[in-house]
């Protein structure tokens, strides 16, 4: 049975910048923490789905409310890959969480627990580079490869180098809604498109990359 453990987390914004955790997060091997935004609803429940193809609600949990229209929550039976989405006030439809990481169904689709820090990269001694002076190649990440996908475009990145190109600009990749599009539409900014593969596979990408010596970057789209 899944289990919200009351724990406090203030938020402080008296003293300019905070971080503080938005989404999903895993907190150790055991828990999960929840944040969403929420300023006009009253309650605010985090609702876990089966394994099972029928994707029928599982377990359904209370979130506590916090200042500034937060809600927040720890569950301690959460596992990477769970599926899952919020239930706001009376509304038994399932919302994806706005700050997913991961939507393996697309945009309208339950998020998918990611546990952003599994990955074992090697690029420790990586130094980066300036970006005055750099061979910079625009990538489309879908129209790239035959395939689309972030691994069938790391394959081609020692053929990058070997042209000279120093830095990759990655066209936008958050999810977006339909099966094609240069990624203007992005609607989960936190949650690289599933059409190119999963989150690992950006992490993996990225890794390969700095290991050709190429940098990469993001064109991004917040409108």
């Amino acid at each position: 049975m899944t289990q919200i453990l009351h724990k406090s987390v203030a938020l402080n914004h008296g003293t300019g910048l905070q971080r503080t955790h938005i989404g999903a997060w895993r907190v150790d091997d055991d828990c999960w923490g929840f944040r969403v935004w929420a300023p006009k609803r009253q309650r605010v429940r985090v609702a876990f789905l089966s394994t099972e193809k029928t994707r029928q609600v599982a377990e359904v949990v209370p979130l506590d409310a916090e200042a500034d229209g937060y809600f927040y929550g720890l569950a301690d039976s959460a596992r990477v890959g769970t599926l899952y989405g919020y239930l706001l006030d009376d509304d038994e439809r399932l919302y994806p969480d706005p700050a997913s990481r991961f939507q393996p169904e697309g945009p309208h689709g339950p998020s998918q627990l990611v546990d952003a820090t599994s990955f074992e990269w090697t690029d420790k001694n990586w130094p980066g580079v300036e970006l005055v002076g750099q061979v910079i190649y625009e990538m489309h990440v879908g129209t790239f490869t035959h395939e689309g996908t972030w691994s069938a475009a790391a394959r081609q990145l020692e053929e990058l180098a070997s042209l000279g190109v120093t830095l990759i600009e990655m066209m936008p990749v958050a999810d977006f809604p339909g099966r094609f599009g240069w990624g203007y539409d992005g609607v989960n900014l936190f949650a690289p498109t599933r059409l190119y593969g999963t989150p690992d596979d950006l992490r993996r990408f990225n890794d390969q990359a700095h290991a050709a010596g190429i940098g990469v970057i993001l064109d991004v789209v917040y409108n």
